[in-house]
């Protein structure tokens, strides 16, 4: 007679809360496309950030409702959702709140207290982080590594989940302060938000000159999503997509043994070890939001891009023959030679 596994109660629910998983994907997107015509990539790497914990760049010229995609999103999420409008005046402690002093009417004592800053929401969007000084910049790091934030030496956890969505503007760089690598490393992503096609943009000005309402139901809540996380760090990879994904961030890397020619003439710095992390978390994410209960390589070269091209800093011989880290980084994926 046939030995037969049966599953464990834990394997049981997994597989329903993958289920659910990939259903709630689906129809989460129906809903943030009532409001949002087109930008695929840019929802689904959104989503991808999300699941695995991550923080999401999107990059995109002005006009191409890269607001409105996040704040929607956070809406179909149920989730606490801020925007921190980055100006050269903001302080850090417009972001991670300040302390007052508050006196007490009916003893007349007086007392610190603390007010929270829009940084204590589930989904914050930074907009246009660039136009901020270092300083202000720098308020965010604790909160998008730790998911706390330091007042006064007193150390006040972030709601969970938590995630930093920034936009910035890639034309205008007159009065802007370009992110330093180090805050680069802590976004997940950078997400490319590109120009509509032309039936997509009909489509939009159709929709948005007219006045009917375009509401977005929650179909998601912030315990489902926490849930859904530990769900994406289960999902289990073999050793070949590990392999692979800590060979394709050591490719970027002039000097190493893995860098191929285009990569020692072009790259003045590659990517670290976070890179190597993402790729397969980010496998992982693609993998559960399609139903799916195992990562492969064509997960990892899905995000791969996204993972990479904010990493990759290009040198003088790259600007002068026109090519940028998007560039090397998409060729060397498309290449291939990562995964043999």
């Amino acid at each position: 007679m046939p030995l037969t596994t049966r599953a464990t109660p834990a394997e049981d629910r997994d597989v329903e809360l993958l289920e659910r998983l990939a259903e709630g994907r689906k129809i989460l997107l129906e809903q943030v496309r009532q409001r949002i015509v087109g930008q695929h990539e840019v929802i689904d790497g959104i989503l991808t950030a999300i699941l695995a914990g991550g923080h999401a760049l999107l990059v995109g010229v002005p006009g191409l409702a890269k607001t409105l995609i996040v704040s929607t999103v956070a809406e179909a999420l149920r989730l606490k959702f801020a925007r921190i409008q980055f100006t050269p005046d903001l302080m850090p402690g417009d972001i991670t709140g300040t302390e007052i002093i508050e006196e007490d009417l009916s003893t007349g004592k007086r007392a610190f207290r603390f007010v929270h800053g829009p940084v204590f929401a589930n989904v914050v969007l930074a907009d246009e982080i660039n136009r901020t000084p270092p300083k202000t910049q720098a308020a965010l790091l604790q909160a998008m590594q730790e998911h706390a934030a330091t007042v006064a030496g007193t150390t006040y956890p972030l709601p969970e989940p938590f995630f930093v969505l920034a936009t910035q503007n890639p034309i205008e760089q007159e009065g802007t302060y370009p992110l330093p690598e180090a805050q680069l490393d802590r976004f997940m992503l950078e997400l490319r938000v590109g120009y509509p096609s032309r039936e997509e943009e009909e489509r939009i000005v159709v929709e948005t000159t007219g006045d009917e309402a375009r509401p977005v139901r929650a179909v998601l809540g912030a315990d489902d999503l926490l849930a859904m996380q530990r769900l994406v760090r289960r999902i289990p990879v073999s050793q070949q997509v590990v392999r692979s994904a800590v060979r394709l961030a050591r490719m970027t890397r002039p000097g190493e043994a893995e860098a191929p020619a285009e990569i020692n003439e072009y790259v003045a710095w590659g990517a670290g070890p976070r890179a190597s992390q993402f790729l397969v978390l980010g496998a992982k994410a693609v993998a559960a939001m399609d139903g799916r209960p195992m990562a492969d390589l064509d997960d990892v070269r899905k995000v791969a891009p996204g993972v990479l091209r904010h990493r990759v800093v290009v040198n003088f011989a790259a600007e002068a023959a026109g090519r940028t880290g998007a560039d090397v980084c998409r060729q060397l994926v498309d290449e291939g030679r990562w995964t043999d």
